[in-house]
């Protein structure tokens, strides 16, 4: 029997641990000022996996929270995936030798698909792609930017490229509690064949639950703020990702 993996979430701004709403930089609320101290939490919690957003190098396209990363790198033992400002192969090649399991592209997988699909080649498995919507259309740059593409047209772009999978948010719903998009993740699941990790709007152990029922398509979940407010325990929520 497989699991659904979990994936808590540290996303930081101006070196420190916090969680926005729908995106929105000015509202920002700060949970844990020592982002190693966070990660240490998420693996004595029984966690394997960390996912780390650089926010502010989300919108400057270029890494600005390097030495929180670091220190969480060396923390812990966890799988780590980090996003937000990674758009060319050196920068790649830099976290991926520093230790990171993974790194997400999102705004270079709109912009230059070919770097990515090259990143894929060059380290198989190594690579995600973040795919964020609003209202059913694709965002770039921290969200910002805005385009004209559906989750499936980005995602079906690296079919067969070594992608290890499809990080999915709802922006509407991220940071809100109010449960994840369901039908969106299930629907983009369904379209491609390269796993989909759901993220925004996890709010209850009973999300979790659902995603973990909704088939092998679904790969993973990224919990985010209910679990900084205590809304989901880690523990119960390790257990509900057994499918």
């Amino acid at each position: 029997m497989t699991a659904l993996t979990l994936y808590p979430a540290i996303d930081l701004k101006g070196g420190q641990c916090v969680r926005l709403l729908h995106g929105r930089m000015d509202d920002a609320t700060i949970y844990n000022e020592d982002p190693a101290d966070q990660a240490r939490q998420f693996a004595d919690a029984g966690f394997d996996w960390v996912h780390i957003v650089d926010l502010d190098g989300a919108f400057a396209g270029e890494s600005k929270n390097a030495d929180a990363v670091s220190a969480i790198l060396s923390a812990t033992g966890l799988k780590s995936q980090l996003g937000g400002g990674i758009r060319d192969m050196a920068a790649v090649e830099s976290w991926l030798g520093l230790g990171l399991t993974r790194v997400i592209l999102g705004t270079a997988a709109v912009k230059d698909p070919d770097f990515v699909a090259a990143a894929a080649k060059a380290f198989p498995g190594r690579i995600a792609v973040g795919v964020d919507a609003r209202d059913g259309r694709v965002k770039t740059d921290g969200w910002d930017g805005d385009t004209s593409h559906t989750p499936a047209e980005i995602a079906k772009r690296f079919e067969d490229q070594g992608v290890a999978a499809i990080i999915f948010t709802d922006i509407s719903r991220d940071g809100a509690l109010t449960g994840v998009n369901m039908e969106a993740t299930a629907a983009l699941s369904e379209a491609v064949a390269i796993p989909v990790i759901a993220s925004g709007g996890v709010a209850s152990v009973d999300d979790i639950k659902a995603l973990a029922a909704a088939g092998d398509g679904i790969e993973g979940a990224i919990i985010g703020r209910a679990l900084y407010d205590g809304r989901i325990d880690a523990g119960a929520a390790v257990k509900a990702a057994r499918r």
